[in-house]
């Protein structure tokens, strides 16, 4: 994947990581709730981690649950120390949290609702075949997460603009090519002129990656960070079968 434009250092001081590694910042308000939205955000990798541990489902959810509550009450009382790179960190908090005593299920409100067991398992078995371990399993789906949020993003400016029959026509080319003649069959489905396709593909490519480095940064807190990440990413998408 190709960086867009860099983000300056300053950039990386407003990203949702930088504020919780900032803990002991005056707006603690702040940290609290970016680290709540990227727990949320990340539900499914820490599912599918636990999952491959050898929990059922349903005990998997739960497990997921405790943990990212567990996550969240560290973080108000101040014994959790964020550092390095979010998904990194994460992953750490996890597997202390699952060698510790995680049956002892934490009260209270969930922190994130939990999604429909078939839904998860039919994405288990469409996303992660290829991934062995749990560790594996966690880092591919987390990488799945950031390009899912990305086609969302994506999908929903396209909805925004009226694009939406460009938008649905082009997206199953945003990683691939056009076979010959497919420019010539999409435009007179759709009333335009095959040029304009093929600019509007070109455009939608880069708006993707925009919003999938986007995506990212908000999980690093500087650029040696961002270009770490995005060399990660790709080689979790990469796992060979």
């Amino acid at each position: 994947m190709e960086s867009g434009d860099r983000r300056s250092s300053q950039d990386f001081t407003r990203t949702r990581w930088s504020l919780v590694r900032g803990l002991c910042a005056p707006n603690l308000g702040a940290a609290r709730d970016a680290l709540a939205e990227l727990a949320v955000r990340y539900w499914y990798p820490v599912y599918a981690y636990v999952h491959r541990c050898g929990h059922a489902p349903e005990i998997a959810q739960d497990i997921t649950r405790a943990f990212l509550q567990q996550v969240a009450a560290e973080t108000r009382d101040g014994t959790a120390v964020p550092h390095g790179r979010f998904r990194d960190w994460l992953l750490l908090r996890l597997g202390a949290f699952l060698a510790g005593d995680w049956r002892e299920l934490v009260d209270g409100e969930p922190l994130v609702a939990t999604l429909a067991l078939d839904d998860v398992e039919q994405r288990n078995h469409r996303d992660l075949a290829a991934a062995g371990s749990p560790g594996q399993a966690f880092q591919r789906s987390f990488a799945l997460e950031v390009l899912a949020r990305g086609f969302k993003t994506l999908q929903a400016e396209a909805r925004q603009t009226g694009h939406m029959d460009m938008y649905e026509a082009l997206e199953p080319y945003l990683s691939r090519d056009l076979l010959p003649g497919q420019y010539e069959e999409i435009g007179r489905r759709l009333g335009v002129r095959p040029l304009a396709l093929v600019l509007a593909l070109k455009r939608l490519r880069q708006r993707f990656r925009e919003l999938v480095q986007q995506e990212l940064a908000d999980t690093v807190a500087s650029p040696e960070e961002l270009d770490a990440e995005q060399h990660d990413l790709l080689a979790a998408l990469h796992v060979s079968t």
